[in-house]
Formats: structure tokens, C-alpha cells, sequence
């Protein structure tokens, strides 16, 4: 602690040497010409010509000897060498170089050549302070092991990774990579969308009344209007409204928050892109389900398969379709097609599988279907045909009442997308919001709630309509063979430090 302490005040000593020679630590412009990838990529343009250009970026080495030091900086394009001669930049200038550290920002405008040792560099003319650094980065270093390089002393405590990001960034360049990936992930989304005639929608974060998923919210307070509001725990009651309003394909990709626990697939705040289509069903959600999430592949990787853990994810169509019934049946023996509740009820138990007060025969069978399916779900399988208990805004598949027109997408048993032939009959909406009014009396907290803005948007009338979801975050996960959510959110959800 103590040679830590030394350090930090030895930083601190320096900024003040800074400003007693004049200098600004912290100005507020800089003067950039390029891009170091741009000099990199035209080395034999930029040396014949010894045109003066200035890059910036972070100090990530230093060695001086005398009059003459050489540095590496890096900005947000790669790295280069810097060569400082205390006669070519002068005295003064040269004394501003010696008080930089590894870490801080700096500008330097020179020329561009190679040392005797071949190494492309620039020669300073100027060297420009642009943000001292008074923290220390944590160290990471290389060397050659069986004539490859080797990182070790990396920043690699996985807790502090998530709390301070801004060193993961630094020191780890796998990470950006994925968020590079999750950025060209979303583009391509809406690229897919633009195509076929879906308007992108902003709708509510904040909501007077929450609904369209089964899930506890949130809840705020609005001064002004001295009322409760919510934050929104799905998206898909406002879009209905808008296909109510004659727009017939509309997404969104937007946040949603559910107070609920965290594990590796899981954060309170998380990212969702929601779709409706007019005039489609959860047939029609899962062949654009297919084209998209193929699309992505190409687009992205250049394949149809992706690998993930010690195995490979193919995308090439068809996908696998069977019933969440037939699946159950043939994982564990059971048939639950009568949905005989005192049966179901009884098999349940004796699998451990505990049953609450609330269930029904519908929630039981999704609960058998967790236990024997779900996890032996590798390749993309979209389970359809979810019983009507556990989807309220489904609707009711023709000749068979218990069941609906919904489907849910696993892939390498998690689920990454929920889909329905959307219900758009009013009075079966408003039974099946109050069925699960019922429920949350009963103790479901996470049941729906009755909606009355969105029965009476309903009943101006819906036309047949297919909606779909899927996680962002998951699918980004999918696509950088992670298996944590928090490696592909920027600030996943901590609990605050000690």
C-alpha cells in the first residue's frame, strides 16, 4: 500500500510540474490529422512524402535514455511508436515529455519513419499533453512462449471487470470485440426490418400500468402528477395499440426492466427487439425468425454455423418444430394431452417438481417441459403450441382449447425468442386478463394485470395479427460464445460494494 501511495503522489507531483511550466494537463482540444490505422495501413505513402501529420491517443509504454525516449500510443484504430529526440523538440517540450506516465493522453505531431530496427514510427516534433492520468492501469504483460505471444498479469478478476469496464476495455481487447460484434448484430436487425416494410417506434418506458409479460416491475413516482408509474416490463401492449392505429408492421428494440433475480442469463435491465406484422401468425414469426437470425449469421460471420462452447449452432433451414406436448412426451414418457390436472399434478410430484396453489394443469406441463426438455435443446428448436394457462395473449389454436398459437425458440437449452398469433378478440382478452387478475389475489405476483387502455384500443377492432420477441442480449451472447449475460452489457447490474 505504501509504494502504491508513493506512486499516486508521485503523479500528482508531476501534474503540478505540468502547470508550473505552463502547461494545461487537461485542454480542451486537440489537433488529430489521422487515424494511426490510417498511417499504419499506407506506412510507404506517408514515409516518402514526410508530410507532418498529429495522432492521439494513450500512453501504453515508455523508455527514456537521455535526450532521446521512445513510447508507444494507441488510439481506438491501434498502435504505434513514438520517437522523442530532445533536440528536435526542444528543451522545454522535452521536459513535458518526461513527465508523462503510462496511461495519460497525448498528442504528437511529427513525421513518419522507420527506425534502424525497422519499426514504423513517427518522429515528434511536438509532443502535446491532452489528460494526465492519476490512477495507475493495472499491468498487463506479454511475452513469447513456443514462438507465439502470450498475455499474462492480465486484469482477469471477473468482478472487478464488470465494475470497472473502462480497464476490461483497456487491457482486454477480446472484450470490445464483442461489443463490436453486439453492435453489428443490432445494425443488421434493422437492416433485415427496413427491408420488408417494419417502421421503427419509440414507446413508453414509463407506464401507468405494466403488462405483457409475466413478470414484477419496477415502480417509481411522478412528483408532478403525485402517481405511481412503472417501468415497463415489455413492449408488446403499446405496438398492438399502434396496429390498432392502422400501422401494420412496426419493431423496436428498447429496453425492458424486471425486478427479478440476476444469474447468467438474466440482468433487471436488458434488451429486447419486439415485432408485430398485420395480416400474419406464429407461423409466419417463425419463418422471418428463421430468415433474420440466418441473415445475422451470414452478414456477420459468414456462416451458417457459429460455434458455441464444445459444440456447433447451425442456422441452415429448416429448424426443428414440434409441440411443447409431443416433447414432453417423448423426453419423459408422460402424456399430458388430456391435461388431467390430478394426474399431472401427481407426476409432477413424483419428479420433484413442486406445485403451487396457483397451478394449473397448463403451468405444470410447462413446468415438465422445463425439466425433461429445455436443457436438451442444442440445435434451434421452436417448441410450439404452449398451453392456454401460461398465455394470456395468445391466441386459442383452432380445435384445441387448451392450447395456443405460440411458440418459443431455444437454442443450446435457453430460450432466445417468444412468439404469438396475437389475440384480438376482446371479450376472450379481457376473460383471460381477468383469469389472471384472479391469480395475483391468489398470491402469483407475476401474473398479468387488467389493462382497461388496451381492452378498449382492442375493441376498435385488431386485425389478425403476429407478434415475436427475442432477447438481444442473449443472442448476442449466441453469437460470442459467451455463456454470462454480463460479457455483453456494458454496465450489468452489481451489487453495490462493501
Amino acid at each position: 500500500m505504501e509504494n502504491i501511495n508513493q506512486l499516486l503522489a508521485v503523479k500528482r507531483q508531476k501534474l503540478e510540474k505540468l502547470k508550473e511550466l505552463g502547461v494545461d494537463p487537461y485542454p480542451p482540444r486537440s489537433a488529430r490529422t489521422h487515424k494511426i490505422k490510417v498511417l499504419l495501413d499506407n506506412k510507404d505513402d506517408y514515409i516518402s512524402s514526410e508530410e507532418v501529420v498529429t495522432i492521439t491517443g494513450r500512453l501504453k509504454a515508455m523508455r527514456r535514455q537521455g535526450k532521446v525516449g521512445f513510447g508507444n500510443i494507441a488510439d481506438d484504430s491501434g498502435k504505434m511508436q513514438i520517437f522523442v529526440k530532445k533536440d528536435k523538440v526542444g528543451e522545454g517540450n522535452y521536459e513535458v515529455f518526461k513527465l508523462l506516465d503510462l496511461g495519460d493522453f497525448v498528442q504528437i505531431t511529427g513525421v513518419c519513419f522507420v527506425t534502424q530496427r525497422g519499426e514504423f514510427s513517427i518522429r515528434a516534433h511536438i509532443v502535446t499533453v491532452l489528460g494526465k492520468s492519476l490512477l495507475p492501469l493495472p499491468t498487463v504483460k506479454e511475452k513469447i512462449v513456443d514462438g507465439k505471444k502470450q498475455r499474462f498479469d492480465e486484469f482477469t478478476d471477473i468482478e472487478l471487470r464488470y465494475r470497472k469496464r473502462y480497464l476490461d476495455l483497456l487491457l482486454n481487447p477480446e472484450v470490445k470485440k464483442n461489443f463490436e460484434i453486439r453492435a453489428q448484430i443490432i445494425k443488421e436487425i434493422r437492416s433485415f426490418l427496413d427491408d420488408r416494410g417494419f417502421m421503427e417506434v419509440e414507446t413508453p418506458i414509463l407506464q401507468p400500468l405494466y403488462g405483457g409479460a409475466n413478470a414484477r416491475p419496477f415502480v417509481t413516482h411522478h412528483n408532478t402528477l403525485n402517481i405511481d408509474l412503472y417501468m415497463r416490463i415489455a413492449l408488446e401492449l403499446y405496438h398492438k395499440r399502434l396496429i390498432v392505429g392502422g400501422i401494420e408492421r412496426v419493431f423496436e428494440i428498447g429496453k425492458n426492466f424486471r425486478n427479478e433475480g440476476m444469474d447468467r442469463t438474466h440482468n433487471p435491465e436488458f434488451t429486447m427487439l419486439e415485432l408485430y406484422q398485420a395480416y400474419a401468425d406464429y407461423n409466419d414469426m417463425m419463418s422471418l425468425t428463421e430468415d433474420m437470425i440466418l441473415y445475422i449469421a451470414k452478414e456477420v460471420f459468414g456462416n451458417e454455423v457459429v460455434p458455441f462452447g464444445d459444440t456447433e449452432i447451425s442456422f441452415k433451414k429448416p429448424w426443428k418444430r414440434a409441440s411443447m406436448i409431443d416433447l414432453v412426451k417423448e423426453e419423459s414418457g408422460f402424456d399430458a394431452s388430456d391435461f388431467d390436472f390430478d394426474k399431472i399434478k401427481a407426476f409432477c410430484e413424483e419428479n420433484g417438481i413442486e406445485v403451487q396453489k396457483t397451478d394449473g394443469s397448463g403451468k405444470l406441463i410447462e413446468a415438465l417441459f422445463e425439466k425433461f426438455v429445455e436443457p436438451k435443446l442444442v440445435q434451434p428448436t421452436f417448441v410450439t403450441d404452449f398451453p392456454k394457462e401460461v398465455s394470456p395473449l395468445a391466441k386459442v389454436k383452432p380445435g384445441f382449447p387448451n392450447l395456443t398459437e405460440r411458440f418459443e425458440l431455444f437454442i443450446n437449452g435457453n430460450e432466445y425468442g417468444n412468439a404469438f398469433t396475437e389475440l384480438n378478440d376482446p371479450v376472450d382478452q379481457r376473460q383471460r386478463l381477468e383469469a389472471q387478475s384472479k391469480l395475483r389475489e391468489m398470491g402469483d405476483v407475476e401474473a398479468n394485470v387488467v389493462d382497461e387502455d388496451f381492452l378498449e384500443a382492442l375493441e376498435y377492432g385488431m386485425p389478425p395479427t403476429g407478434g415475436l420477441g427475442i432477447g438481444i442480449d442473449r443472442l448476442i451472447m449466441l453469437f460470442t460464445n459467451n455463456t454470462s449475460i454480463k460479457e455483453v452489457i456494458f454496465f450489468p447490474q452489481m451489487k453495490p460494494e462493501e
